[in-house]
């Protein structure tokens, strides 16, 4: 640890914030002046803790009882600090300094802006909030060049998450190969790759898992024990780190529960928790080659490979070239399967993305219909928003340039064709959207014009016109949940939510399957953000409401209470109960099923925050969708059931 991160812990501990961003990380002293907001009769103020290039942080914001607001107020109170401050990072804290909840929007065009929140408590070493703070850090050498611009991206690279390098795939391979060949007691060539595979996919997630602390409070935990194990038995003497340790602490350690474990087994694995989730289960190939065995010089090998990078559970951006996210996973088995030739193919991020949504939402929304029918008349809220908010759902790149007034001589060959001469010209930066004619933006501005003048004039009225005018469909879904007048629409729209069933057959390593999460966590976080505000508002209701009121809404909001934090408890729920896949390819549903282990470990903040992870083996499974059988046994049960079908048909015949 530097001297510098070792400065910065202390602030952060000691909530010197001033001084952590001025003087740690090199952002300018704040204008003066406290900023005040108002949600409701409550009043909340904010200290100004730095300011670099309009970007402001802010620091406070606790309530009447001295206590942080909860999160739907949260967001409340950062939307009325919008419009006083557009770009800035909130550190809310309590009064008396114990807690910070650190809390940024992110904002993408044709999707619902997020808050990102980074937690720290007294007493916790607040690594993960340290880790992020490196990514805005600024020098004096960047002062010349830098911008609003560069100073929000560097927050985006701080507190959100993108995609693994192509560098560490190419090294990857190569290492992957050279692991195979490591591998004895495995004769035929796709199960020693296949093993191979598993293992490297094992270690990076204990990699990931150890970052945090998590095991045995040791941040190089797998190293540390690959140094021990050579130390006290030697290198390879008859059995190395592979039999003498590794195996345990996947099959008897992390795969078993702490009660049901050898007594013996601490003294060699240390403190580590249980994770179950059939990750580190016996694996078939285990089992049908239960000789086989890896040198200690493979994983020293490994191990020197992953060591050159960083990893990060939280899914961070790759901000330097030796960063890596839990996203690597899904790259490297995209990368392994992209070969047309074999008839396997990967969807891209925006794909997903757009077929997800255009089919999730109008479902939810037909599903809600059923149940309170009213709230989706014409002449409903849910319209009215629509149609009194039109240029937020139409997209950024709909809308560039349209406001302005066209040039005269563009003007002129609207109405009178022989006058389009420079139509064809690339048409200028301010109107354009890249590679963009003159004609094309003219095209597009009428487009602009025809669907403003239908919403306004009321002639949307159904979820799936949204799709036929590629309206923003996702911010319009969340929106109308936290607009909702009444309980009835959020009821609706969380049951259809929690029933809804999203299948892959070929899911692959989860490409369709993480648009889907990534699609419907935002949705069930808005209909918890409202639940809470219903409840919330029984406290200011007179007389005095019936105490069965919003019964379910408090019966939901208890089982969230009951999970380490919100976003662990949103995406267990997406896991368990709406995401379903199958894949013929056995590596790539153990990826996808270590991809979503990973996003939930990600939400965790502390080493008493981990629980048992879900058993998913029943959501993804592997199978051939084609034949219509999961399981071998349903297989087996239909060729029974078939022969009997002969007989009797044989039967029948002869009499």
């Amino acid at each position: 640890m530097s001297i510098e991160t070792g400065a910065n812990r202390i602030r952060l501990q000691n909530f010197q914030f001033r001084e952590l961003f001025v003087s740690g990380l090199g952002w300018d002293n704040p204008p003066f002046g406290r900023l005040v907001v108002h949600e409701g009769e409550d009043e909340f103020g904010f200290g100004r803790v730095a300011e670099k290039h309009g970007v402001q942080v802010l620091e406070g914001g606790w309530g009447a009882d001295g206590s942080i607001p909860l999160y739907p107020k949260r967001r409340k109170i950062q939307r009325k600090i919008a419009e006083q401050v557009h770009e800035h990072l909130i550190i809310f804290t309590d009064r008396d300094r114990t807690k910070q909840i650190w809390h940024w929007i992110k904002r993408q065009p044709g999707r619902p802006t997020r808050a990102r929140e980074r937690h720290f408590a007294a007493g916790q070493s607040g690594e993960p909030i340290l880790q992020a703070l490196q990514s805005i850090r600024f020098t004096l050498d960047e002062e010349q060049e830098l911008t609003i611009t560069g100073v929000t991206e560097k927050l985006e690279k701080a507190f959100d998450k993108d995609k693994v390098t192509k560098k560490f795939y190419e090294r990857f391979k190569t290492e992957h190969e050279s692991f195979r060949d490591f591998v004895d007691g495995i004769e035929e060539q796709g199960d020693r790759s296949w093993y191979a595979s598993l293992m490297l996919n094992r270690l990076m997630f204990i990699y990931f898992f150890q970052q945090q602390g998590f095991l045995n409070n040791d941040r190089q935990y797998l190293q540390t024990k690959l140094r021990e194990v050579q130390r006290e038995r030697g290198t390879d003497k008859f059995h190395g780190f592979y039999r003498l340790f590794l195996r345990r602490l996947f099959h008897e350690g992390l795969g078993r529960p702490a009660d049901e474990r050898d007594p013996g087994l601490g003294a060699l694995i240390g403190d580590v928790p249980y994770l179950n989730g059939g990750i580190f289960d016996v694996h078939q190939l285990e089992e049908q080659y239960p000789e086989v065995d890896i040198p200690d010089k493979a994983f020293e090998r490994l191990f020197a490979f992953f060591d050159a990078y960083k990893w990060h559970l939280d899914e961070r951006p790759i901000a330097k070239g030796d960063e890596i996210n839990p996203d690597v996973l899904g790259y490297i088995f995209e990368k392994y399967i992209n070969q047309k030739e074999l008839g396997a193919y990967y969807t891209k991020e925006d794909i997903t993305e757009y077929i997800g949504k255009n089919t999730i939402i109008p479902f939810l929304f037909d599903a809600a219909k059923k149940d309170v029918a009213n709230a989706f008349k014409p002449e409903s809220y849910v319209w009215l928003l629509l149609q009194e908010n039109p240029d937020d759902y139409i997209y950024d790149a709909v809308e560039k340039g349209v406001e302005l007034p066209l040039p005269a001589e563009i003007e002129a060959g609207v109405d009178d064709v022989s006058k389009r001469g420079g139509w064809n010209r690339p048409a200028a930066a301010e109107y354009a959207l890249p590679t963009e004619t003159w004609r094309e933006h003219v095209a597009r501005r009428q487009r602009h014009g025809e669907i403003w003048h239908k919403i306004v004039d009321g002639e949307i009225t159904e979820i799936n016109d949204l799709i036929t005018l590629n309206l923003d469909i996702r911010r319009f879904a969340e929106d109308v949940i936290r607009n909702a007048e009444g309980p009835e629409v959020v009821r609706a729209l969380h049951k259809a939510i929690e029933k809804i069933s999203v299948l892959d057959p070929t899911c692959g390593s989860g490409a369709f399957l993480f648009a889907a999460l990534n699609i419907l966590e935002p949705l069930y976080e808005a209909c918890l953000d409202r639940m809470q505000e219903f409840v919330e508002s029984l406290a200011f209701e007179q007389p005095k409401p019936h105490p069965e009121k919003f019964r379910d809404f408090r019966a939901t909001l208890a089982r969230v209470d009951a999970h380490p934090n919100r976003s662990y408890y949103i995406l267990k729920q997406i896991v368990l109960n709406n995401l379903y896949g199958v894949d013929i390819v056995e590596e790539a549903v153990e990826i996808c099923k270590l991809r979503l282990f990973l996003k939930l470990v990600a939400q965790l903040e502390s080493k008493d925050q981990i629980e048992p992870l879900p058993d998913i083996d029943f959501n993804i499974r592997c199978g051939n969708t084609l034949v219509g059988f999961a399981r071998r046994e349903d297989v087996e049960q239909s060729l029974v059931k078939g022969r009997q079908r002969t007989l009797d048909l044989d039967g029948e015949i002869e009499r």
